[in-house]
C-alpha cells in the first residue's frame, strides 16, 4: 500500500481504477491503475498507439464514440466537496469540470485553437465562463496570464489571431488559457513536441514555474524520455493500452524493470556515418545566398510601397556527395526558406547550384534537376493525398521524370522502392491498392521516402523528417536513411530542431539565427566545442548529445 492510500495519509487528487477504453468492442486500454496527488508531477510514456493519450482524455470523455469502464475518482479538496467518479458524471457536471478543475494542453495549438478568434477573445471567454465576471475584467485577465507566461508585449498579441503567432507563442497562449480557470489538474499532451530546441526548453521552465507557483497536478503525456527526465516526479509506462511499469522517474530510468521500457530508453538516435568521398565541385553549392520577401506596409503607407523582410542573408554552403549538411536553429531562423531555396521554390540572389546548375524558373529548363532533388516533409499525413492509392502516390513522379517507362516496368520499379524501405507486399498484402490512413505514421514516412526516392535523386531535403515520430520510430527511420545514404551515395539536406538527430545524422552542421549563418564546421567540432553563446544555448536544451556522439 503507497503512502497516498494509508489510513491518515493525504488522499490523492485522482485516483484511477481498473480503467478501460474500447471502440466497437476492441479495447484499446485495458486494467489502468494510478494515483496522483496535488502537486504532484506525473509522466505518462508510451509509442504512438500505446493508448496513452486515449486513457488521459478519456477520463474527461473527450474521446468521441469511446466506451470507458472502471473509475477515476477525482478530489479537489474545497470545502465540502467529496471525490467524484469523473466516469460517472452527467454531461453538465462535466462541463463544470472541464477546464474549471481539469484543463488540458492539446499537442498542436493551430488546430486546437479557434482560428476566427483573437488570442484574447479565446482566454477571455474561459475566464467568463468558470469565473462570472465582466468581458473588459476577463479580457484583463487574459492579457496578464499572457503576460504571466512570457509572451512579449501580451496587449498587442491578445489581439492576434493564432496564424500570426509563432509555435512557441501559441503553445504558450494554450498555456495561458488552460491556466484561466484555475484548474488543480493540467493534463499537457506532448506540449513541446513540434517546437525548436531553445523553445522547448523555455515551454518545459514555464511549466515547472507554472506548476510550483499554482501547486499544479500535472499529467504529462509524452513520448520523449529526456522531457520526463527534467520535469516529473514518477512515471509510467504504457504499452499496448496496458501500465507495463510506474515507479519515480530516477528508479525507471537508471534501472528499469521491464523490456519494453529498456527498449524506449535505449531508442534514442545512434550515429553511424562512413567516410564520404569528397569532390571539387559539392552537389549543392551556395555563396552569398540571399533570400527576401516583398511585404506590404502597415496603414495607408501600404498603399504607396512595400517594405522588404530578409530571411536569409550572406548563406555560404557546400554539401558534397554522400554526406549530410544539418541545419539547425530556432522557429523563424530561416532554416525552411533556406531548404525551400535549395528546392528552387524560392527566388534568391547570390550563388545557388546544384551539380553546377543554377535553377532558372522556368519549367522545362529546370525538370530534369527537380529530377535531382526530392524532398520528404515534416508530417507525412498531410503531404501525401489521401485520394490516392500507394502505387499512383509513388508512381506519380515516374510519370513526369520516366516517361519512357512501360505500366510493368513502372509497376516494378515502385515495388522495388518501396521494398528498399521496408514496405514489401509480403508484410502488407494488398500494398500497391492501399490508403495513406492505413498505415501508421513510420510506414507513412516511409512510403514519402519512397515517393522521393523512386525518380532516382542525388539529393534529399529532408524537413523535419522524424518530428512527429516517437522514439522507436524515430531510430527506424534514421538507421534507414543512414542504410539508403551508404547504398545509394545520396546527400541529405536536413533541417530539424533536434539536436539528438543532428548529432546521429550530420557530417557538417550550420546553425542558424535570424537569417544568418552564426555558426559552421563539423558536427563533432560544433557540437563538443561551440563557438558562439546562442549555439550553446541551443546545446543546453539537449542532455543526449554526447551520448550520440559517443555511445561507449
Amino acid at each position: 500500500m503507497n503512502a497516498a492510500t494509508r489510513p491518515g495519509g493525504p488522499r490523492p487528487l485522482l485516483s484511477v481504477r481498473d480503467l478501460s477504453v474500447s471502440f466497437a468492442g476492441r479495447p484499446v486500454v485495458q486494467g489502468m491503475s494510478f494515483e496522483l496527488q496535488a502537486g504532484e508531477r506525473l509522466a505518462l510514456v508510451g509509442e504512438s498507439g500505446s493508448g496513452k493519450t486515449v486513457s488521459a482524455f478519456s477520463l474527461l470523455r473527450l474521446v468521441p464514440q469511446a466506451q470507458v469502464g472502471g473509475q477515476a475518482l477525482f478530489d479537489p479538496g474545497g470545502p465540502g466537496e467529496g471525490p467524484r467518479d469523473l466516469l460517472q458524471l452527467d454531461l453538465p457536471e462535466l462541463r463544470a469540470v472541464r477546464g474549471r478543475q481539469v484543463a488540458t494542453i492539446f499537442q498542436e495549438p493551430m488546430t486546437a485553437l479557434n482560428p476566427l478568434l483573437s488570442i484574447g477573445d479565446q482566454i477571455a471567454e474561459v475566464i467568463e465562463v468558470h469565473q462570472l465576471v465582466s468581458r473588459a475584467q476577463a479580457w484583463r485577465q487574459a492579457v496578464a496570464l499572457l503576460a504571466r507566461t512570457g509572451i512579449a508585449e501580451p496587449q498587442q498579441r491578445a489581439c492576434a489571431f493564432p496564424h500570426q503567432l509563432s509555435g512557441g507563442q501559441r503553445q504558450r497562449a494554450m498555456i495561458a488559457m488552460a491556466l484561466a480557470g484555475e484548474p488543480r489538474l493540467l493534463i499537457a499532451d506532448e506540449p513541446t513536441t513540434a517546437l525548436d530546441a531553445t523553445v522547448r526548453l523555455q515551454i518545459l521552465d514555464l511549466l515547472d514555474e507554472l506548476q510550483r507557483e499554482h501547486r499544479l497536478a500535472v499529467l504529462l503525456i509524452t513520448h520523449d524520455l529526456h522531457l520526463v527526465r527534467r520535469f516529473a516526479d514518477r512515471v509510467m509506462v504504457m504499452e499496448r493500452g496496458r501500465l507495463v511499469e510506474q515507479g519515480p522517474v530516477q528508479q525507471v530510468v537508471e534501472t528499469p524493470a521491464h523490456p519494453y521500457t529498456r527498449r524506449l530508453l535505449d531508442s534514442r538516435p545512434r550515429r553511424d556515418l562512413r567516410p564520404a568521398p569528397t569532390q571539387a565541385v559539392p552537389l549543392l553549392r551556395a555563396r552569398g545566398l540571399r533570400v527576401a520577401y516583398t511585404i506590404p506596409r502597415p496603414g495607408l503607407r501600404g498603399w504607396f510601397g512595400t517594405d522588404e523582410r530578409v530571411a536569409v542573408q550572406g548563406a555560404d554552403l557546400d554539401l558534397p556527395v554522400g554526406r549530410t549538411l544539418g541545419v539547425i536553429g530556432e522557429s523563424g531562423s530561416g532554416k525552411s526558406t533556406l531548404a525551400l531555396a535549395a528546392l528552387g521554390l524560392l527566388p534568391c540572389t547570390g550563388e545557388l547550384s546544384i551539380d553546377g546548375q543554377a535553377w532558372t524558373g522556368r519549367l522545362g529548363a529546370d525538370r530534369a534537376l527537380r529530377r535531382r532533388v526530392q524532398v520528404v516533409f515534416q508530417d507525412p499525413f498531410s503531404s501525401l493525398s489521401p485520394r490516392r492509392t500507394v502505387e499512383q502516390i509513388v508512381a506519380e513522379g515516374l510519370g513526369v521524370h520516366h516517361p519512357s517507362l512501360g505500366p510493368a516496368e513502372v509497376r516494378q520499379r515502385v515495388l522495388d522502392t518501396l521494398a528498399d524501405v521496408g514496405l514489401s507486399p509480403d508484410r502488407f498484402p494488398g500494398l500497391l491498392a492501399r490508403y495513406p490512413h492505413e498505415f501508421s505514421g513510420g510506414q507513412r514516412q516511409r512510403l514519402a521516402l519512397a515517393r522521393a526516392l523512386v525518380v532516382q535523386p542525388g539529393l534529399l531535403v529532408l524537413d523535419e523528417p522524424t518530428s512527429a515520430l516517437d522514439v522507436t520510430v524515430q531510430q527506424q527511420i534514421l538507421q534507414l536513411l543512414q542504410r539508403l545514404q551508404h547504398e545509394r551515395g545520396l546527400s541529405y539536406l536536413l533541417i530539424t530542431h533536434d539536436i539528438d538527430v543532428v548529432a546521429a545524422m550530420a557530417h557538417h552542421v550550420v546553425v542558424m539565427k535570424d537569417g544568418r549563418l552564426v555558426e559552421s564546421g563539423p558536427t563533432d567540432e560544433v557540437l563538443r566545442q561551440p563557438r558562439s553563446d546562442f549555439t550553446r544555448a541551443l546545446l543546453a536544451a539537449s542532455a543526449d548529445v554526447a551520448r550520440v556522439l559517443d555511445p561507449s
